[in-house]
C-alpha cells in the first residue's frame, strides 16, 4: 500500500473520529474500517486511539454543560468492567466473533427502533440494571475494535434524551472510555512511539472536525437527527456483521 493511499485513509479516518466527538458517535465507528483499507485493523485501532483521546478534549469542552449525569453514572462503571474484561481476554477472544456479535446486536436493535419510530415511541427511564449490562458490553466492544456505538445506542436511544443531551452524554461517555483504554493499549504494545508520532499529525483534521460535528448537530432538526443516527447504526451494524461473519469463516 503506497504512502498516498495511507494518508488519504488516515486523514479520512481522523475526520470521522472528530465528527463523532462533535456529537455523531456512530460515525466514529467507520474510522477503523477506513484506515484498515491501508493497514491492519489492529494497527489501525492502536493508531487511532490517541486521535480519539485528543478529539475528546474538544468534545468535552463543546458539551461541558449539556449531558445526562444519571446515564453516565449508571453506564460508566459497567464500561470500566467491560474494558478490563477486554484486556484480560485480548489474546483469547477472536476479534471477528466480537465484531459479528456487535453487528448482530446493532441490526436487531436498529430494525426494532425503526418499527417503533413508525408506530410512535415512549421514552424509558434510565434503569440501573440494563445500564450496567450495556455499559459492560460497550466497554468490551470499544476496547476490542472501537465499536462500542451499537450497544451504547441500545441503552441510550430509548431514553428519549433531546439531541444535544444525547450528543453530549455520548461524547463524555466515550471520552472516559477512551481514557481508560490508554493503559491496557500501552500494555499490549499498541501505543508505540511510531504510532504516537503518526497520530500527532492527525490531531489537526480531527480537532477541526469536532467543531464541524457540533455545528451539524445544532443545525439538524431533532427528528431527522435521530433518524440519521438510527439508519447509520443499521448500516454500520450490517457491515460489522458481514465483516465478522466473513472473518469467522475465512
Amino acid at each position: 500500500m503506497d504512502g498516498a493511499t495511507f494518508w488519504v485513509a488516515a486523514v479520512t479516518a481522523s475526520v470521522l473520529v472528530g465528527l463523532s466527538k462533535g456529537g455523531l458517535p456512530l460515525i466514529g465507528m467507520l474510522a477503523v474500517p477506513v484506515l484498515a483499507l491501508a493497514i491492519s485493523p489492529v494497527a489501525a485501532a492502536g493508531l487511532l486511539l490517541p486521535v480519539y483521546v485528543v478529539s475528546d478534549v474538544f468534545g468535552l469542552w463543546a458539551y461541558r454543560q449539556v449531558f445526562d449525569r444519571r446515564v453516565l453514572a449508571i453506564v460508566l462503571p459497567g464500561a470500566v468492567v467491560g474494558i478490563a474484561l477486554g484486556w484480560a481476554t485480548a489474546r483469547v477472544v477472536p476479534e471477528a466473533a466480537v465484531t459479528a456479535l456487535v453487528g448482530g446486536i446493532g441490526v436487531a436493535f436498529a430494525s426494532r427502533l425503526l418499527v417503533r419510530q413508525t408506530a410512535g415511541r415512549m421514552a424509558r427511564p434510565a434503569r440501573v440494571g440494563p445500564g450496567l449490562f450495556w455499559g459492560l458490553v460497550t466497554g468490551f466492544t470499544s476496547f476490542v475494535s472501537h465499536s462500542g456505538g451499537p450497544p451504547w445506542q441500545v441503552y441510550t436511544l430509548p431514553l428519549g434524551m433531546p439531541k444535544a443531551v444525547f450528543a453530549g452524554t455520548s461524547t463524555i461517555a466515550f471520552a472516559a472510555i477512551n481514557a481508560v483504554k490508554l493503559l491496557p493499549y500501552w500494555h499490549l504494545g499498541q501505543l508505540s512511539p511510531g504510532n504516537l508520532k503518526l497520530a500527532a499529525l492527525l490531531f489537526v483534521p480531527a480537532s477541526l472536525a469536532v467543531f464541524a460535528g457540533v455545528r451539524l448537530v445544532r443545525w439538524l432538526p431533532e427528528r431527522l437527527f435521530f433518524q440519521l443516527v438510527t439508519w447509520t447504526l443499521l448500516a454500520i451494524s450490517l457491515k460489522l456483521l458481514w465483516d465478522g461473519g466473513w472473518g469467522l469463516v475465512a
